[in-house]
């Protein structure tokens, strides 16, 4: 007999990647897209110190994609949102450095789609690094 973990019907059950999204992270996105606000254009998020699953902000403020490629980190994986300057469009991107150790990087890989959809209303991702300028994203 069937059940909803094996029916094909059902889809079986729906699970969490586990990771936890800190409400500042809605919180300061919702400060990018507010057209009142010109303090914030860019958020990078990250791991919260040592923990595996959360994510909060590590770096915020403005000077769009310029600023956020410079206050990228060296050495954790990173996810991120910026309000482009030339049009006003939203973009996030994920961004793991070379000095990422493996198994954050699989970790981090794992919680992208959980952590982009907490930033609600961008229209494309882009490929975020160091030295990124508007013109070239």
């Amino acid at each position: 007999m069937p059940t909803l973990f094996t029916d094909p019907r059902s889809g079986g059950v729906k699970k969490s990647s586990g990771v936890n999204v800190l409400p500042i992270v809605a919180d300061t996105w919702a400060q990018i897209r507010d057209d009142k606000n010109t303090d914030v254009d860019y958020l990078i998020a990250s791991f919260d110190g040592s923990s595996k699953t959360d994510i909060t902000v590590i770096s915020s403020g403005a000077g769009g994609v310029e600023a956020c490629a410079a206050a990228l980190l060296e050495n954790k994986a990173c996810y991120g949102g910026i309000r482009l300057r030339r049009n006003g469009r939203f973009v996030t991107f994920f961004y793991v450095p070379e000095g990422c150790p493996p198994l954050q990087r699989g970790r981090a890989s794992m919680f992208k789609n959980g952590v982009l959809n907490v930033l609600e209303g961008s229209d494309n991702e882009i490929d975020m690094r160091p030295g990124l300028t508007e013109d070239k994203c």
